[in-house]
């Protein structure tokens, strides 16, 4: 049997924790190890319980889920993030990726849904659907202007020519296997390119490099070739 995934739950609603908590630890890879009722108590969470993955509500009394997510990713040791919320892409949700989140859950999503976006973000893959990562590339880069460009686009160029089409996939929202079988590399290659692709590009996960090839125009030229 693999080691168990470690999962902290933080949430203000103790019946949302116990739901989240018997869904995750009917999967035998899944272990919750904690809870946290708001965003002020997630860094000591975090040090006590080492987990990999922290499913964090973004709206909370004391301390919101941004908030604590930027505690928490300033962590020597950061686990992987992924916001709960209510509602579909909305301010809330974007400042959250900004901070480090590595993608998002509403909470009406399925049981399965769930138990797989904690599976693919400890793998390093996507949690974000092809339909979201449009979504969230549409807000980020809404009027956004011709400075803003020149500048993605510089930074693009110290990719090399498989790092930007690793990247450009990414943008549109596939997994590591789906961008494996379009470049037809190993999964593990394209996660060690992305490892790459971000230290380059100075971002903390795969939304932010979607961000930087979709303001430098890499994925319109895709869309449209």
């Amino acid at each position: 049997m693999p080691e168990a995934h470690r999962i902290l739950l933080v949430d203000d609603d103790p019946l949302v924790r116990t739901g989240l908590r018997l869904l995750l630890s009917s999967d035998p890879v899944l272990e919750v190890v904690g809870e946290a009722g708001d965003g002020d108590e997630v860094v000591e969470a975090v040090q006590r319980h080492a987990p990999d993955v922290v499913l964090m509500d973004l709206r909370m009394p004391r301390l919101d889920g941004i908030a604590a997510t930027r505690a928490v990713r300033a962590l020597s040791r950061a686990p992987h993030v992924i916001s709960l919320t209510t509602w579909d892409v909305d301010d809330a949700v974007l400042r959250s990726l900004e901070a480090g989140a590595e993608g998002f859950l509403l909470k009406s999503s399925s049981p399965s849904e769930i138990i797989g976006a904690v599976k693919a973000v400890v793998a390093g893959d996507a949690v974000l659907s092809p339909r979201s990562t449009r979504q969230v590339l549409d807000h980020y880069t809404r009027g956004g202007d011709g400075q803003a460009r020149q500048e993605a686009q510089a930074v693009m160029a110290a990719l090399t020519e498989r790092e930007r089409d690793v990247a450009v996939a990414v943008g549109h929202g596939l997994s590591n296997a789906e961008v494996a079988a379009q470049l037809f590399v190993s999964a593990a290659t394209v996660k060690a390119h992305l490892a790459t692709i971000q230290t380059k590009l100075g971002v903390r996960n795969r939304v932010q490099v979607a961000v930087h090839a979709e303001r430098a125009g890499l994925l319109r030229a895709a869309r449209d070739h």
